[in-house]
């Protein structure tokens, strides 16, 4: 696929995907959904890219939302496939088979602060700012703002910023749970490199393993999802990594994991 609004680049094991429509502050649309899946879809299936960075060019945005001169004029109908796009591409973000990084450097509204949630892990640029203004135009989220958000900060925090639509900053988001680390824009990217990295040496057979324990156990009564855990736990035992990694403990030596 041509890509046309996305910048995909991958080096040592991580993969970056970098939101590039500078001109309309990386706003979504139709085409630049479908190429973040077909994306999402080659990160998917490449065993070499073992975490992924999402991020906007430039220093304004991460992604201000979804393109409102895109959405104005849409039917009932149409609003709906649209929202059910977006919806099953950051479903596609959120279950990954491997973990990905949000550098948000920008403004992240709307559709955007949507594209954060998907993700596992949020680093924002001291110059971020986050909400979810969709109230003030006339619609509610449509990409998972109003399920995802409610399930990360809390229901009473999620509700007072997605019924107000209001604008919060980066230090804000960092208090309420948004966001996981707040840094200067100039370290944005090395700090989100440096995680990956991490990820990058361990066992890409057990994160994804423990991804999905994570994911699929949040929705999940607690006595049902302590099970689940019990039998992806137990599942680990058949890997070769799990063999690796504690013979490598027990005769005190770094493990060499292979994805088996």
């Amino acid at each position: 696929m041509e890509l046309n609004n996305i910048i995909f680049e991958h080096d040592s094991n991580v993969g970056i995907i970098t939101i590039n429509r500078p001109k309309a502050l990386n706003a979504l649309n139709k085409e630049l959904l479908e190429e973040l899946s077909w994306v999402v879809n080659q990160v998917k299936q490449n065993d070499e890219i073992r975490a992924l960075i999402i991020t906007g060019t430039g220093e304004k945005a991460f992604v201000a939302g979804a393109d409102i001169g895109y959405m104005e004029n849409l039917s009932s109908l149409e609003g709906k496939k649209f929202s059910l796009l977006g919806q099953q591409i950051f479903s596609e973000i959120e279950l990954l088979n491997k973990p990905v990084i949000a550098a948000i450097n920008g403004f992240a509204l709307g559709g955007g602060c949507e594209l954060a949630l998907a993700c596992d892990v949020r680093f924002a640029s001291s110059q971020a700012k986050f909400g979810q203004p969709e109230i003030n135009l006339g619609i509610i989220p449509g990409f998972g703002g109003s399920q995802r958000l409610p399930r990360l900060i809390g229901k009473g925090l999620a509700a007072e910023l997605l019924y107000t639509g209001d604008i919060i900053d980066a230090n804000e988001a960092y208090r309420i749970g948004l966001v996981n680390k707040v840094v200067e824009p100039e370290k944005l990217m090395d700090t989100a490199k440096e995680l990956a990295g991490k990820f990058v040496n361990k066992s890409p057979v057990i994160l994804q393993l423990l991804k999905e324990a994570v994911n699929e156990g949040m929705e999940m009564e607690l006595s049902q999802a302590l099970a689940h855990e019990a039998d992806i736990f137990g599942l680990c035992f058949s890997t070769e990594d799990q063999k690796e990694g504690m013979n490598a403990f027990l005769n005190k030596r770094r493990a060499q994991f292979k994805g088996q």
